[in-house]
């Protein structure tokens, strides 16, 4: 592995148009998964100019059976799609969580999906789907997350809650930031780059309001990174392009799902190609991909490795994973084999079938909506919320590799 190099992730706000969508999908899984634990879920959302289309596959007690909607359940989901709009913060003239239409085309979970994913019989649940899953976790961060992106997310984050308190009246919900670091022997060592573009009300892209929001933008970045990786050669793109009044759905429209390297690990991992928001946890697109970020962060955290990758496959209504491949990057203290040999026997994450992931971690709940801005790693384990960042098994693994 290279030791020197330059490497960037980006970051995008709640209030980008591709996180409106997601946040409104997993707003609705945790909807359904109040009413019904086992409820199925497949939820995308399209949003653009003063409009919301829904499309999707569900099933589930009490919300959709034998062909239609229980009584007041798509009432219920046009009020979440309203709030969620109104909680990120747009009340404007393009897009307005009270004025927006809502097309609801959600419909029943194909028959032929539900034989496979069902446990009936001898037979366990099985995966929602085929596919790859990956997990990864650094020591670069104290949350275990790639630098470039940790810093990226912090930033914007930064910058929503200065919006929704009033301390910068001058934000509106729609923002991007990106953040290029240089590395020396593996470790971050300075900030080369930070990428900032916001929008913002009207006539702030010139004069002096153009002048104190870059202002306010270098001091939130100052805020943030360490001191010793920022300097005078550290170069700033705060909203390069000029103004940024048109924003969030009315400037471009959003669709669930194609934010998924914001939602990971910035590009300093692989990536399976499956999106997590607007799914139940039976799909291993997201159940799989969190309990392998969880492997991944307690590999680290215990000591095995500064650096640890991890990936999973499954095939569509089996139930337990085809593979399971473990990478420390040569930085491991053991042999990734035996971290391997020594997953496959924690008895708590029940064999990594999908019934097994979600008892182990908890995972039939509304717990989604918090995980579709800003990132689903590298956030705080608190109750019920992303438990799969624990660093819980250390000792479970320690005495597990021999």
């Amino acid at each position: 592995m290279r030791q020197s190099y330059l490497f960037t992730s980006e970051s995008v706000s709640e209030g980008h148009p591709d996180k409106v969508a997601d946040q409104i999908s997993d707003a609705i899984v945790d909807l359904f998964l109040s009413k019904d634990p086992e409820a199925r879920i497949a939820c995308e959302t399209l949003c653009t100019t003063q409009l919301v289309v829904l499309a999707g596959e569900i099933r589930g007690k009490g919300i959709y059976e034998n062909d239609q909607w229980a009584p007041g359940i798509p009432e219920e989901v046009e009020q979440v799609v309203r709030e969620t709009v109104k909680r990120i913060g747009y009340e404007q003239s393009g897009f307005h969580w009270d004025q927006l239409e809502l097309i609801n085309k959600l419909h029943g979970q194909s028959s032929e999906i539900a034989q496979g994913v069902d446990a009936t019989g001898n037979k366990d649940e099985g995966a929602g789907d085929q596919g790859i899953m990956f997990g990864y976790a650094t020591d670069e961060t104290p949350d275990y997350l790639p630098a470039t992106l940790y810093y990226s997310h912090k930033i914007l984050e930064r910058m929503a809650a200065d919006r929704h308190s009033g301390a910068a009246p001058f934000l509106e919900p729609d923002a991007k930031s990106q953040v290029t670091l240089r590395y020396d022997d593996g470790r971050p060592v300075a900030a080369t780059a930070i990428v900032v573009s916001s929008q913002h009300a009207k006539g702030y892209h010139e004069g002096q309001p153009e002048a104190e929001l870059k202002a306010y933008v270098r001091k939130v970045v100052a805020d943030i990174l360490p001191a010793d990786l920022l300097s005078d050669e550290t170069v700033y793109h705060i909203n390069p392009t000029g103004a940024f009044e048109i924003g969030g759905p009315d400037g471009d429209s959003g669709l669930t799902g194609r934010k998924i390297i914001v939602d990971t690990y910035g590009g300093a991992a692989p990536h399976g190609g499956g999106a997590f928001s607007g799914k139940d946890p039976t799909k291993v697109d997201r159940s799989a991909a969190y309990v392998a970020r969880y492997l991944a962060k307690n590999i680290v955290a215990a000591g095995f490795a500064t650096r640890c990758t991890i990936q999973l496959s499954y095939a569509i209504g089996v139930s337990e994973p085809l593979s399971l491949y473990v990478d420390t990057h040569g930085t491991g203290t053991v042999g990734d084999d035996q971290l391997e040999q020594a997953i496959g026997k924690i008895e708590r994450l029940g064999r990594l079938t999908p019934r097994g992931i979600r008892t182990a971690l908890g995972l039939n709940k509304p717990i989604y909506a918090p995980t579709a801005a800003y990132g689903h790693f590298g956030r705080k384990a608190e109750g019920d919320l992303f438990p799969w960042e624990k660093t819980d098994l250390g000792d479970e693994l320690k005495s597990l590799v021999g």
